[in-house]
């Protein structure tokens, strides 16, 4: 009795050609990237025209003062009191500003389960849940506002 040995279909060949390209792209990338390093090296060469790191850091503008930027950030605050095992959502407005961030503190077990900016980024809220079924929680909320 003679076993016959059948030929693979079309399909299980397209998979092991596939199965090759995908093992040999590492490989293969792995050797352009090196000339890919190069050639980039040598185009910001060609920008700086020859000068030095000082030459390049004296044509740069001078960065903006410190106080300039801190007057544009606030920190808006909220107080907020939970009954034991209980959940409430809290939110703190950003007069005039845009609230951009935010979060909470709690000597307590207090979980923040969700943070919402409002849709025209006037108030900043989040979900707290009092974790305590004996104990009253509270605490602060902060909104990180940008004017």
């Amino acid at each position: 009795m003679s076993r016959r040995i059948r030929r693979p279909s079309p399909a299980l060949v397209v998979a092991i050609i596939a199965l090759f390209v995908a093992l040999g792209g590492s490989a293969i990338a792995a050797g352009v990237v090196p000339l890919a390093k190069r050639a980039l090296l040598a185009n910001n060469a060609l920008k700086l025209q020859g000068k030095t790191p000082a030459q390049v850091a004296a044509l740069a503008p001078a960065p903006a003062p410190v106080s300039s930027v801190a007057s544009l950030v606030s920190v808006g605050t909220a107080n907020f009191n939970l009954n034991p095992a209980t959940s409430g959502t809290f939110s703190v407005s950003c007069t005039g500003a845009k609230a951009i961030s935010g979060g909470f503190s709690s000597a307590q077990a207090v979980l923040g389960a969700d943070t919402t900016i409002s849709p025209d980024g006037a108030t900043y809220s989040v979900l707290l849940i009092n974790l305590s079924s004996s104990a009253a929680a509270s605490g602060t909320i902060y909104a990180v506002c940008l004017k």
